[in-house]
């Protein structure tokens, strides 16, 4: 059922998914009147609507929720504050006027080709997963290589079991539970096999998924060759040195007919890319000011677009941020230019927003470059917070308040995580 689509708009939101909803409340809040989600499915709710297992919600319901409640909770919201959603549509451009206005072209298999003006635009098209063609693995192109995202589509939406002996490479939170989920489905999950020393996945998964279920996990180990013709027959495991390189003198084959891959998320920002939006090289989503503004006035990003998110309840209050920003430009609030830039020092991969200002308080989201514990982490001279421990596949957050940025002289400020002695409890 198409949804409803008019001409002008005061808020456009590209994507459907928990951050383009979240993004939508955030925009109704701050007073605009016309709201428009387009979403290229057939249904808003994104990765929400095939991840069945719970642990969704936590933070943000204070309960304990599956994927689909948490979305259907944030549909219904978005249906009672009268927000237009279309399906199955796309957005191919967005065009700014001299006057700062901007006009979305908007594609529809049934509609077809579609300009809408607005006033603000806020980008929440999430990420995709990195395959095997990211990180060239030798080897032969047998069928049973495939996304761990994928493989939970057809087992969870679909009803289709990928293969009975399975081997995951890369501890990415969806292979984590992947890997349960395939063991309940009666399944043998072989290994799990992770290049870095660390595990890339939660803490709370790595026990729920695979210590719970003995499913036993390979650190800095990888695939070194994939071997099969039509499909997978087996895989070689190599375990790596310090510079990630396998070592073959010690490598083993693995028997398996299915080969699922976690090896990470990455931004989707071909759209930003068309637009000529800055992006960070790091992240590889825009580069964001403390409103969560893109380089191109009026346009806002939010949840896995600007930077891979661990919970969805994080992407819902980055959402909700960013659509009060987007709703108030769209009725003409300017709020002052940023003037302190966020720099990642020792052991910080990276922080967003990427700039601040002062006179309102800001929540800072940054990862550490490897585990380290105990630690703390210094944000200048303006706060310092000890932490027992650190780890990248955890995203770190912090809320400076204004008093310590109205007081602060200078440019930028230098984000550090260092060791200290034992904290204690």
């Amino acid at each position: 059922m198409l949804g409803r689509m008019e001409e002008k708009y005061d808020v456009v939101i590209v994507g459907g998914g928990p951050a383009g909803l979240g993004a939508a409340l955030g925009a109704r809040d701050a007073g605009a009147e016309k709201i428009l989600i387009v979403d290229r499915e057939p249904e808003a709710g994104g990765i929400l609507l095939q991840c069945i297992h719970s642990g969704f919600g936590l933070h943000y319901f204070k309960e304990e929720l599956t994927g689909p409640e948490y979305a259907q909770r944030f549909i219904e919201k978005v249906i009672d504050q009268d927000v237009d959603v279309i399906p199955e549509a796309y957005i191919s451009g967005v065009v700014t006027d001299s006057e700062g206005s901007k006009r979305v072209r908007v594609m529809h298999e049934k509609r077809g080709l579609h300009t809408i003006d607005c006033q603000s635009v806020v980008l929440a098209m999430g990420c995709r997963e990195r395959t095997r063609g990211a990180i060239q693995i030798p080897g032969t192109r047998p069928s049973g290589v495939l996304t761990a995202g994928l493989a939970q589509k057809f087992v969870n939406m679909l009803g289709y079991l990928p293969g009975k002996r399975v081997a995951i490479l890369g501890s990415g939170d969806i292979g984590l539970i992947m890997a349960r989920r395939l063991v309940l489905e009666g399944c043998e999950v072989v290994g799990v096999y992770e290049i870095m020393p660390y595990s890339n996945g939660l803490t709370r998964n790595v026990v729920q998924c695979l210590e719970d279920f003995n499913i036993p996990l390979h650190l800095s180990t990888t695939v070194a060759q994939i071997h099969g013709r039509d499909r997978l027959e087996k895989i070689t495991v190599a375990p790596v040195d310090k510079n990630l390189k396998p070592d073959m003198k010690r490598a083993k084959d693995v028997v398996c007919d299915t080969l699922l891959l976690s090896i990470g998320l990455i931004p989707e920002n071909e759209l930003s890319q068309g637009l000529g939006i800055r992006l960070d090289p790091v992240t590889s989503g825009p580069v964001v000011s403390s409103t969560l503004e893109t380089s191109l006035p009026g346009m806002f990003a939010c949840g896995n677009v600007l930077h891979v998110h661990d919970l969805v309840d994080f992407v819902t209050r980055e959402a909700l941020l960013a659509g009060r920003f987007a709703g108030e430009w769209a009725q003409g609030v300017r709020r002052p230019t940023d003037n302190i830039r966020l720099v990642p020092g020792e052991n910080v991969r990276y922080c967003v927003p990427h700039t601040l200002s002062p006179g309102r308080d800001h929540m800072i989201s940054m990862r550490c470059k490897e585990p380290m514990k105990p630690c703390k982490i210094k944000i200048g001279d303006l706060m310092e917070k000890k932490l027992r421990f650190v780890v990248p596949a955890e995203m770190i957050m912090m809320r400076l308040h204004p008093d310590l940025l109205d007081r602060f002289h200078g440019d930028s400020v230098r984000v550090d995580i260092t060791p200290v002695e034992a904290v204690k409890p």
